[in-house]
């Protein structure tokens, strides 16, 4: 039997399959000024969300390439997935919303998912590293 430090997380990477395209619809990036009170409670709401088949949140796996709270609760995330062949490329980001949306003050909540540039395991904070033995 083998432990979660023993798995192979990324065996992934050694496949390279073309991305799928990019969401079609273009998010719109919300303009006005920065909501600083609500910032930490969106970022805590989105350490919820982790990936299925890596125990770690999308934040510190570097999945998330940038948030902005803005005026009035409109939340703009611009993320990745670990590989574009990832089986929840299609639900993350509703996933992501949710999240971000039950959070009180939080009006409007879009999520853009990017190929580019591609995620790699160097986007992983210290203590995602950690968690995977990876350090």
């Amino acid at each position: 039997m083998s432990t979660d430090h023993e798995r192979d997380y990324f065996a992934f990477e050694q496949h390279n399959p073309p991305p799928p395209p990019e969401d079609s619809s273009e998010v719109e990036r919300p303009e006005g000024d920065d909501d600083l009170s609500l910032f930490d409670p969106v970022l805590e709401a989105l350490k919820t969300v982790r990936d299925p088949e890596i125990p770690v949140d999308l934040v510190n796996l570097g999945l998330i390439y940038e948030l902005m709270v803005k005026q009035g609760g409109i939340v703009f995330v611009e993320m990745t997935l670990t590989t574009p062949s990832c089986p929840v490329a299609a639900s993350m980001p509703d996933e992501v919303k949710k999240a971000i949306g039950e959070v009180p003050g939080v009006e409007d909540v879009r999520v853009k998912l990017v190929w580019s540039p591609p995620w790699t395991q160097e986007r992983m904070s210290e203590e995602a590293r950690l968690e995977l033995g990876l350090m």
